[in-house]
């Protein structure tokens, strides 16, 4: 059971942090119509209909919260040994669902994402104008890079051993812990 409340309240933390960014920017803009909560989670809703929606502000309403969360999971992913051995276990556990889902998620939404249910991407794309597929391929680049990350630094500094191929290092590079 704790090991789920920890996963749910880092999760319940991500996507705070991730739709209320789209919500901070689309207020600075004037585009905050209403924050809801969804029994299926949160939804920011915007003034301007989608088809509408055009100009550089679009893009950053629906890029910077992408870029906020991986970032976060590159500073917390900094301090993991503190965050790893913390007297407080919940905390400790907390600390590591975070980086997990603060350096995965956003990466993984942006680039398999479009395929089954659009997101962020159409913002960014629109705004920014710059090629959709593009904008897929670097982000799956950066959830690879990441996904190493997770295999070669988060795993370890929680003592985490794993033969499973998709959280053991592909890469060989030596200590980077």
């Amino acid at each position: 059971m704790k090991k789920l409340l920890t996963f749910l309240v880092a999760f319940l933390i991500v996507v705070l942090v991730h739709e209320g960014a789209h919500a901070l920017v689309a207020a600075a803009y004037g585009e905050l119509a209403a924050f809801q909560v969804h029994p299926y989670g949160f939804e920011v809703i915007f003034k301007t209909p989608v088809a509408q929606r055009q100009g550089i502000e679009w893009g950053l309403i629906s890029g910077v919260s992408n870029v906020i969360t991986v970032l976060l999971g590159y500073l917390l992913l900094f301090f993991v040994k503190p965050i790893a051995n913390m007297k407080n276990s919940f905390v400790s556990a907390v600390g590591y669902w975070l980086i997990v889902m603060f350096l995965l998620l956003d990466p993984l939404n942006l680039s398999v994402g479009p395929f089954l249910y659009g997101g962020d991407i159409g913002g960014i794309v629109a705004g920014f104008g710059v090629n959709q597929y593009l904008v897929q391929i670097l982000s799956f680049a950066i959830f690879l890079i990441n996904r190493e990350l997770v295999a070669q630094v988060l795993l370890p500094a929680y003592g985490i051993k794993t033969d499973h191929p998709l959280f053991k290092p592909w890469i060989k590079l030596g200590s980077v812990s």
